[in-house]
């Protein structure tokens, strides 16, 4: 197989993980005898510094030309008195909005070597947990309008979402519970918000079409407890922009690390968006202890979905297990009486074990 992949390293940390991530799937392809061709671009302060915005549309149309993108993390405190319309974030906002991808999947499991790392009791965690939080990515408060009165001492941020929005998201929700342990929880606030209201009637209706999946209801407060109280109840979640923010960065501090989390964003096709869901962490930028972990689990992530290498993604999945249960570990997943590596010392060894 022949794909081009655009790599967005961004800023601080992001270099540095996306160095270890295309070492991984190069691997990959010498050894399943693919060519990847990798087309490096800038995003978010990077774009800044270099074109005056964080995002420009020849970077946007390389992105929508390629089989997939590859993305590390952008921002930080350089850019922070940047006009808030230019700032690093603003460039991943319109990047998704841009190539349509409007379905986040953020997995959480825990893998078993970093069960210490967890912040739950033994008890809890004694069942598997396995979840898949798929996060609305282009609706809601984030895209909604916004106001600033002239004195500065109010604001608003519209909440909005349409039915096809809702619809679409929820109809992979289904397809991804029938595939699983069949059992889909929306997460709303039903009670409160009107625009929760259409989201809740939206699934119900859309539910019917699929008699052979469990579906259940939930606040989004009562999920955020529910999460930490017995999070192996849930499946597939389905839930808008914002609850997805929150409840998925929650479920990876479950996991032990934000470090070891990779996630996708999909639209209609193939083509995806592939990042780890932490931040780019300027306080460890350039010091070689960043985790790569979620971004070479992202990388296997991009593999299954874009390019539909299921045995090219289980590798590298299965030599990142391999690594972990040598004992390797980055400061922030290390425990006593394993090894601390660095950030490229992981990227060779998970290389090594594809």
């Amino acid at each position: 197989m022949q794909a081009n992949i655009v790599t967005l390293p961004g800023d601080y940390i992001g270099p540095e993980i996306i160095a270890e991530a295309v070492k991984v799937l190069a691997r990959v392809a010498e050894k399943y005898g693919h060519t990847f061709t990798f087309d490096e671009r800038k995003l978010g302060g990077a774009s800044i510094d270099a074109y005056g915005v964080p995002l420009t549309e020849e970077t946007l149309a390389a992105c929508n030309a390629a089989d997939a993108v590859l993305m590390g993390s952008v921002g930080g405190p350089k850019w922070d008195k940047v006009p808030a319309d230019k700032r690093p974030e603003k460039g991943l906002l319109a990047l998704r909005k841009g190539m349509q991808v409007y379905a986040n999947l953020r997995p959480c499991t825990i893998h078993p070597q970093l069960a210490g790392a967890c912040p739950l009791r033994p008890d809890i965690i004694s069942t598997p947990i396995d979840i898949m939080i798929l996060r609305e990515l282009t609706g809601d408060i984030y895209f909604g309008k916004r106001t600033r009165s002239e004195d500065r001492s109010a604001a608003t941020d519209e909440m909005a979402y349409s039915v096809p929005e809702v619809e679409r998201l929820a109809r992979i929700g289904f397809e991804m519970a029938k595939k699983r342990r069949g059992k889909l929880c929306s997460v709303d606030k039903a009670n409160v918000l009107e625009c929760s209201r259409l989201w809740r009637e939206t699934v119900q209706r859309l539910s019917e079409e699929y008699p052979e999946v469990e579906v259940s209801y939930m606040y989004v407060d009562n999920a955020a407890m529910q999460l930490i109280l017995r999070p192996s109840q849930f499946d597939v979640m389905i839930t808008g922009n914002l609850f997805g923010d929150i409840l998925s960065d929650e479920s990876a501090a479950i996991a032990g690390s934000l470090g070891m989390m990779p996630s996708a964003s999909l639209g209609d096709g193939s083509k995806g968006l592939y990042e780890p869901i932490h931040g780019s962490a300027p306080d460890i930028a350039g010091k070689d202890i960043a985790n790569p972990l979620g971004t070479i689990l992202s990388g296997a992530l991009l593999l299954r979905h874009s390019l539909g290498l299921e045995t090219e993604a289980k590798a590298i999945e299965d030599a990142v297990a391999k690594v972990l249960d040598e004992g390797y570990r980055t400061p922030d997943i290390y425990s006593d009486g394993c090894t601390k590596v660095g950030c490229i010392k992981m990227g060779d060894l998970v290389a090594e074990r594809v």
